[in-house]
């Protein structure tokens, strides 16, 4: 019997996160899951999944992460890390924040969640993924690459850095044998959408919403051995909505 593989997935409280750990967890690997809520409803409590709660606008609690990231492998393997924590903040009304909406604290947590873990993270398991050949693969999002109705400045920067971050990552890391890769989400039936969302629907070519199971196929696949020759690569799941 071939050995468990181990895959450390942030944010993975609800939406694409906990697809993605319930989708790794299916195909036989155990997960090991981070975020500010404790163990999430429907997740394995058994060998297959173990979670870490941590707030990770708080900087100071990305070494201590890693450190229990640790103690949960216990010597065993990591095969792929999975950066999908992600903050997208409203107005108190719940409408877009732009540019000059907000107080520099909005752009720090933002930047600290969707930026900042990923390249701590990264750059901490760098050394577990280089002795199993293992890989990254980021969440960037569609707001990252162009004017988004909905998601704010700071989120859509925050995912555009994090692009450019899974370039760089790809050219440091492929020395040791590790890929980094995106996967870009686009109008995904989840918590983080807003009231109008319809109206976007009727622009996408597919006519609908993905599902976070959907994205959850595409982020297994770059982990797999099948992507064993991508790397660099930032792979839309948007229903063909940036072809206009």
């Amino acid at each position: 019997m071939s050995e468990r593989r181990n895959v450390f997935i942030t944010g993975a409280s609800r939406g694409i996160g906990h697809a993605t750990a319930t989708y790794f967890v299916r195909q036989g690997w155990r997960a090991i899951t981070c975020s500010r809520e404790v163990v999430p409803e429907g997740c394995p409590r058994d060998e297959r999944h173990a979670h870490i709660t941590v707030d990770l606008a708080d900087t100071a609690n990305l070494g201590a992460t890693v450190g229990q990231l640790d103690e949960l492998l216990d010597g065993a393997p990591l095969h792929a890390l999975i950066n999908n924590a992600g903050y997208s903040p409203k107005s108190e009304a719940g409408a877009r924040l732009g540019c000059l909406d907000g107080d520099m604290a909005i752009w720090q947590k933002t930047f600290a969640i969707n930026f900042l873990a990923p390249v701590f993270f990264s750059r901490a398991v760098a050394p577990r993924l280089a002795r199993t050949g293992g890989t990254v693969v980021n969440i960037t999002s569609i707001a990252g690459h162009r004017v988004h109705p909905f998601a704010g400045s700071a989120y859509a920067t925050s995912k555009a850095a994090l692009t450019a971050l899974t370039r760089e990552l790809a050219a440091d890391l492929a020395h040791l044998g590790v890929r980094v890769n995106a996967v870009c989400p686009g109008e995904i039936n989840t918590a983080i959408l807003s009231p109008g969302t319809d109206k976007l629907v009727e622009r996408i070519p597919l006519r609908r919403l993905g599902s976070p199971e959907e994205v959850a196929a595409v982020i297994y696949y770059l982990a797999s051995d099948q992507a064993s020759y991508i790397t660099g690569a930032e792979i839309p799941v948007n229903g063909g909505q940036d072809l206009y």
